[in-house]
């Protein structure tokens, strides 16, 4: 018995393997990926992403004990999953799943809530800053990588796929029997993160590493650059919108003052909130 698609909102069902569609795709050769971060820089590049934010990204671990020791490379990004978790969980319908299997943004109807950002099981949203260099550029709503889809409309591949050197990535349409990535799935052994969760990623990798997909273990063993780089984009956003805490510096004057900063956004609660906090400590 043939299973039923399933449909969530505004999104269109899940196209995987369905006849006369299209489904666009990922598959990463982790074989083949030398860390060189040209994906990262093409990606800033194209969209101009702020500092300290990424559409795609890089994780990096090193495996073993001396003198046994080998680092491998995790590239990450958006799933665009055939079911995602975050379209269901957006309040205004601002992120919807197109029809080709994109999981894209509406600008002009994200309020910046960040429920899709919590909802996504993949960490790949991220909150563009209020003030940008180009005040052309959208700003204070969610983004994340959107698959280029502007470049495939005109049958290019994404920038990030363009940059890799080592050809690490490669992109086309799951459901066309021709293309390479369709290719590579009937001949090599592909994995996705969280299979579990029923999203059916659109983003594969070959050669994948559990202990290094495992989000705990990636974040305790992120790159002190990436660390770093994570602290100057907090503490130039400073305000209630932006209230993450900043690594490697005392805690509670940081949580005193985004919660001053909250209290200014919000006088005429300010009593209320008083009142609930003291109910918090005291009981």
């Amino acid at each position: 018995m043939e299973e039923p698609r399933r449909s969530y909102g505004i999104q269109t069902p899940g196209t995987k393997g369905v006849p006369g569609t299209k489904r666009y795709a990922m598959v990463i050769d982790l074989r083949k990926c030398i860390g060189c971060m040209s994906c990262m820089v093409a990606c800033k590049a194209e969209y101009g992403i702020p500092l300290g934010v990424w559409r795609t990204w890089v994780k990096v671990s090193d495996k073993g004990s001396y003198p046994n020791t080998r680092r491998i490379f995790m590239p990450r990004l958006c799933n665009h999953c055939d079911y995602p978790v975050c379209v269901r969980n957006c309040p205004t319908q601002a992120t919807y799943k197109h029809k080709d299997g994109f999981v894209l943004q509406r600008y002009n109807r994200c309020i910046g809530c960040r429920t899709c950002m919590v909802a996504c099981p993949y960490n790949a949203r991220h909150l563009l800053p209020a003030k940008r260099s180009d005040p052309n550029l959208p700003n204070m709503v969610v983004d994340k990588c959107t698959f280029c889809i502007h470049r495939v409309k005109k049958g290019l591949v994404p920038a990030c796929v363009q940059a890799c050197v080592g050809g690490a990535r490669i992109f086309g349409d799951m459901n066309d029997p021709n293309s390479e990535v369709a290719q590579l799935a009937t001949r090599e052994r592909l994995t996705v993160l969280k299979p579990e969760l029923g999203t059916s990623p659109s983003v594969a990798y070959i050669g994948g590493d559990w202990e290094m997909m495992d989000e705990p273990h990636s974040y305790t063993n992120r790159t002190d650059q990436m660390v770093s780089e994570f602290n100057d984009f907090k503490k130039n956003h400073e305000g209630d919108t932006f209230a993450d805490i900043v690594e490697g510096e005392p805690t509670m004057p940081q949580i005193a003052n985004h919660w001053i900063g909250f209290l200014k956004t919000i006088p005429h609660k300010a009593k209320d909130t008083l009142n609930t906090f003291k109910v918090f400590l005291f009981g």
